[in-house]
C-alpha cells in the first residue's frame, strides 16, 4: 500500500508542513497564527495538498509537533491552576533545592512557580517511602478547598502527594472527589504525570502539565475537528520531547511530554543523516524564526536525559528555571532566531534576543508594522536573502523597512552605516550560538571542532558557515528541504513511549517478584500507547534501571535483562552497574552497597534500516543563475557573489565559495574558505578548502 504521510511543526514564527508519498515530497512554510494555531496549520495543509494533487482521505498518517506548551509556560499564558498537596509541603515549589544558581548575585531572580501560594491547598494524608499508609486521607480537609477552587476560577488542578509514586491511592481518591464536585475542571495527578522520587521536580512537572493541559486539549480538539471536516481519516500522532511519537489521547492527557517536540524532530533528522553518511560525530544546528537549538550526536545517538529546565531566568545557568522530569533529547536552546530582536544597551553594546518579533508583527522587513531590528532584517541588509523568494514567496520582504529598522535601532546609536550595523548584529548572534555549541560540547567531554555541523531551519543555513569558522569545523551538511528540517524529522521518528516509576530496592535485598510486577505493569502501559499508533508494525522494548551507590544523590542508567528477572540476577545487575559506573568515572567501589531507585521501560517500533550513502566523484562546476551583492566582512563592502538555485544543481555538482545557494524555504551562504558539492542524497556538503 502507498503511504502518504504529513508532518506539521508549529514554531514561534513559522508553521512548517511536509507531505511525503514514496519518493515525492511537497513542503510549505506559513506564518504561525498565535491566537488560533490551527488556522496556520490548516492553511499549510491546504497548500501542500494543492501542490501534490492528493486528497486528504488519501493520507495514511499525520504527525504533529509544536512549541505551544513551552511558549505558554515561558509567557505565563496557561490556565489558572491550583495544587492540592500533602499538608506541610505547599511551599515545596518555592523552596526548590534550597540553593541559589548564582550564590554571589544578591539580586538573583528565581523562576516564579506556576501556582501562587493561595492556590496551593494542603490536605491531611501521608504515605511512607514504601507506599505504606501512615495517615489516611482526610476527605473533609480536601472538600473544604472546593469553594476556594470554584471562587478563584481555577481551570486546572494538579494533585501531588508525598511518595505517591509508591502508592497512588490517595491521589486517585482525591481526583475522584474533585472530579465529582468540579466536573469541568482538568485534573492531573503526579502518579501519572511523573511517578518518580524527588518531590520538587515531581510537583513542578505535574503543575506544568496541569498549567498547559486546558490550552493543549482545546487546541488539539479544535485541530482534530478541523481535520475531520477536511476529510482526514488517518491516525494522528504527536512528537514527544524524547524523540518518539505518541497518540493524540496521550498528548491531551500528558501535554508536558510535548514541550520540546519540535527540536526533538530536528535531532532525529540529524541522527538519520549521520547514520546514512557514516558520521559518528555531528552537531545538529536548528535555527528558526524564534530560537536556535544545538544537539551533540555521537556514535549515531543523540544524548537523552530525564530532566531539563523551562523558563530559565539566567541564560545557560542550570538551576535558574523550572525543572521538568520527562524523557527529553539533551540539547541547548537559546533565543536566537530570525525574529530575535537586536538593540544597543546602555553600555553601547549590540545585544540580540532572547525576545523575538515572532510572526505578528514579525521583523520590520515583513511590512506588518514591526519596527524592531531583527536578525532577518540584518540578513536582508547584508544581501544574504532574496526579498521576493523568502518563505517560498509567501512573505515579500521590504528592504527599505529592514534598513530603516537597523539604522534606527542599531546604526544611529553607534554611528555606523547600515551594512556595518547589520554585520555587527549577525556577528553577535553568530558568536552567541558558537559559544553555546562550544560550551554544550565541553560539558559532555567533547571537542566541537572534531564534529560535522548539520544545519536546518529557515535561518541556520545562512549562519552556519560563520559558526563553522568560529568553531574551526571543516564540514557542514545542509539537508534537502532544510528550511522545514524538524518536520521531516517527525517522519523519521519511531512510535515510542517511555514509562518510569520509582520503587526503591537494595541489591542485597533484591526481590525479583516485586521487580517483575512493577516492570510488567509498566510494559503494559507503554505497549498500550505504542500499539495504538504503531499500525501493526513490530515493536521492541528496552528495560533499564536508575541505580546508585547507597547514600549517593544521583543515579546512572543501567540496562537490565530483557526478560523476567530471577533471584540470581542480582549478580548480573551488580556487574552491569559496575560496568556503567566505570565508563563514567573510571572506577567502581567494590564494597559499597548498591540500590535501584527507579525502573524504566521504553517500548518502540523497530528502527528503519538506513542504507549507507554512495560516494560520488565530483562533476563539473555548477552554473549560477545570477550575481548578487553580499557584504564581505573582510573587505567591509558588498561584492558580487554567484547565486545558485538548489533545484538546478545535479548530484555531484561542485561550486566554490563565496556563494549563495537559494531554495524556497531558506538559503545557504558558502563562505569564501569553503567549497560545496551535492551528495548522492541531494544534501549539500560544504567542506573547507585545502590550504
Amino acid at each position: 500500500m502507498t503511504e502518504a504521510k504529513l508532518a506539521i511543526d508549529i514554531g514561534g514564527t513559522f508553521t512548517d508542513v511536509v507531505l511525503e508519498q514514496n519518493e515525492n515530497r511537497w513542503t510549505t512554510k506559513v506564518l504561525t497564527t498565535p491566537s488560533a494555531p490551527e488556522e496556520g496549520v490548516i492553511a499549510g495543509i491546504q497548500d501542500v495538498l494543492e501542490k501534490s494533487g492528493l486528497q486528504s482521505s488519501a493520507l495514511t498518517l499525520l504527525i504533529h509537533g509544536t512549541t505551544l506548551a513551552t511558549n505558554a509556560i515561558i509567557e505565563r499564558k496557561g490556565a489558572t491552576t491550583a495544587l492540592v498537596t500533602t499538608a506541610g509541603f505547599r511551599d515545596v515549589l518555592e523552596i526548590g533545592y534550597e540553593s541559589r544558581y548564582n550564590q554571589y548575585d544578591v539580586m538573583i531572580e528565581k523562576a516564579v512557580p506556576l501556582v501562587p501560594r493561595y492556590l496551593r491547598l494542603p490536605v491531611l494524608e501521608r504515605m511512607d517511602v514504601h507506599g505504606q499508609v501512615l495517615t489516611a486521607i482526610d476527605e473533609a480537609s480536601l472538600e473544604k478547598h472546593i469553594p476556594i477552587i470554584r471562587d478563584a476560577g481555577v481551570e486546572s488542578i494538579a494533585i501531588g502527594f508525598l511518595h505517591a509514586y509508591a502508592n497512588p491511592t490517595h491521589e486517585q481518591r482525591a481526583a475522584e472527589i474533585l472530579a465529582a464536585a468540579l466536573p469541568e475542571t482538568s485534573i492531573s495527578i503526579s502518579s501519572e504525570v511523573c511517578p518518580e522520587v524527588r518531590e520538587y521536580e515531581r510537583l513542578t512537572t505535574t503543575t506544568a502539565n496541569a498549567y498547559v493541559r486546558p490550552l493543549m486539549e482545546g487546541y488539539l480538539a479544535r485541530l482534530e475537528t478541523a481535520l475531520n471536516e477536511m476529510g482526514f481519516k488517518c491516525p494522528v500522532l504527536l512528537m514527544t520531547s524524547g524523540g518518539g511519537l505518541t497518540t493524540l489521547a496521550t498528548a491531551k492527557r500528558l501535554p508536558i511530554r510535548l514541550v520540546e517536540s519540535g527540536p526533538a524532530g530536528g535531532a532525529i533528522l540529524a541522527q538519520q543523516i549521520a547514520r546514512q553518511s557514516g558520521l559518528d560525530k555531528v552537531i545538529s544546528f536548528d535555527m528558526g524564526g524564534t530560537t536556535a537549538k544545538i544537539c551533540v550526536i555521537d556514535d549515531f545517538e543523540p544524548q537523552k536525559n530525564r530532566e531539563f529546565e523551562v523558563d530559565r531566568q539566567a541564560r545557560f545557568m542550570k538551576g535558574s528555571g523550572l525543572p521538568m522530569r520527562i524523557p527529553v533529547i539533551e540539547m541547548v536552546e537559546i533565543g536566537a532566531g530570525g525574529g530575535s530582536i537586536a538593540r544597543v544597551d546602555s553600555m553601547k553594546r549590540i545585544t540580540v534576543g532572547p525576545d523575538s518579533a515572532g510572526a505578528d508583527p514579525g521583523p520590520a522587513a515583513y511590512g506588518r508594522g514591526g519596527e524592531d531590528a531583527t536578525i532577518t532584517d540584518a540578513d536582508l541588509v547584508l544581501g544574504k536573502i532574496n526579498p521576493t523568494t523568502f518563505a517560498g514567496g509567501k512573505v515579500s520582504l521590504q528592504a527599505t523597512d529592514a534598513a530603516a529598522a537597523i539604522a534606527n535601532n542599531v546604526g544611529q546609536a553607534l554611528g555606523l552605516e547600515d551594512s556595518i550595523a547589520a554585520y555587527g548584529v549577525c556577528e553577535i548572534v553568530d558568536e552567541t550560538m558558537s559559544n553555546a555549541a562550544r560550551v554544550h560540547a565541553v560539558e559532555q567531554g567533547k571537542n566541537a571542532s572534531e564534529h560535522t555541523l548539520i544545519a536546518f531551519g529557515g535561518a541556520a543555513p545562512l549562519h552556519v558557515g560563520r559558526i563553522a569558522e568560529k568553531l574551526h569545523i571543516d564540514r557542514i551538511i545542509i539537508p534537502v528541504n532544510a528550511g522545514v528540517g524538524s518536520a521531516i524529522g517527525f517522519l523519521r521518528a519511531p512510535v515510542a513511549y517511555e514509562v518510569v516509576r520509582s520503587r526503591n530496592m537494595r541489591l542485597n535485598a533484591f526481590d525479583p517478584n516485586l521487580a517483575n510486577e512493577i516492570i510488567s505493569a509498566m510494559v503494559s502501559e507503554a505497549e498500550e500507547v505504542v500499539n495504538a499508533g504503531a499500525g501493526g508494525r513490530p515493536i521492541e522494548r528496552r528495560i533499564s534501571a536508575f541505580m546508585r551507590y547507597f547514600g549517593q544523590g544521583h543515579e546512572i542508567v543501567v540496562p537490565l535483562p530483557q526478560r523476567a528477572l530471577l533471584h540470581d540476577d542480582r549478580q548480573i545487575l551488580q556487574a552491569s552497574f559496575d560496568c556503567e559506573y566505570e565508563k563514567l568515572y573510571q572506577r567502581s567501589l567494590p564494597n559499597a552497597e548498591v540500590e535501584i531507585l527507579t525502573w524504566a521501560v521504553t517500548v518502540t517500533t523497530a528502527e528503519q534500516k538506513i542504507e549507507p550513502l554512495a560516494a560520488l566523484p565530483p562533476q563539473a562546476a555548477a552554473a549560477p543563475i545570477e550575481m548578487r551583492d553580499v557584504f564581505d566582512p573582510v573587505l567591509q563592502v558588498k561584492q558580487a557573489v554567484p547565486v545558485y538555485w538548489r533545484d538546478d544543481l545535479s548530484v555531484g555538482a561542485t561550486l566554490a565559495g563565496p556563494a549563495v545557494i537559494a531554495e524556497d524555504e531558506t538559503a545557504t551562504l558558502v563562505p569564501a574558505a569553503f567549497g560545496a558539492m551535492i551528495a548522492a542524497n541531494g544534501n549539500i556538503v560544504i567542506e573547507r578548502k585545502a590550504v
